[in-house]
C-alpha cells in the first residue's frame, strides 16, 4: 500500500498492478513470496511480464503446501497470450528454445474468484468482494 492512501478492505477487493520493472531484479522465490502475500491478503495480482513456467509451477506447488480450508483455499491463476505448442511446447524446450515471459498474468485467491476464463484475445474474471 502506499504512504498517504487509505483503503478500507470492506468496499471490495483490491488490485495490484506490477510492473515487469519490479520484479525485474527478484528471485523467484522472492517472486512467489510477493505474489502469495499478496493474494493471502485478498487481492488480484496482475503481473505486466508474467512468471517463467518453472516459477509458475513453483507457485502452484508453494500455495499448495499452504491451503488450509479455515484460512487460505488457494489461487486461481490464467496467462496471456497462451503459450502455443511453437512457442512453448515440448520440442521448444528439447532443443534449448525457452518461450518468452512476456506476458500478462492474473493471480487472485480461489474463494474470490468464481470465473477465470481466457480465449486468444481477453482474460475476464468474475469477483467476488471480501
Amino acid at each position: 500500500m502506499m504512504a498517504g492512501i487509505e483503503h478500507d478492505s470492506a468496499d471490495g477487493v483490491e488490485i495490484e498492478l506490477i510492473s515487469g520493472q519490479r520484479m525485474h531484479d527478484k528471485t523467484s522465490m522472492e517472486k512467489i513470496r510477493m505474489i502469495l502475500d499478496d493474494v493471502r491478503s485478498g487481492n488480484i495480482v496482475i503481473l505486466e511480464e508474467g512468471l517463467t513456467p518453472d516459477e509458475e509451477s513453483k507457485l502452484i506447488e508453494v500455495t499448495m503446501t499452504e491451503i488450509n480450508p479455515d484460512d487460505f483455499s488457494g489461487i486461481e491463476i490464467e496467462s496471456f497470450p497462451q503459450q502455443t505448442a511453437t512457442g512453448g511446447g515440448f520440442l521448444s524446450r528439447l532443443i534449448g528454445s525457452e518461450p518468452s515471459n512476456a506476458k500478462l498474468t492474473v493471480i487472485g485467491p480461489a474463494n474470490q474468484i468464481h470465473s477465470l476464463q481466457k480465449d486468444d484475445t481477453l482474460i475476464r474474471a468474475l469477483i467476488s468482494g471480501k
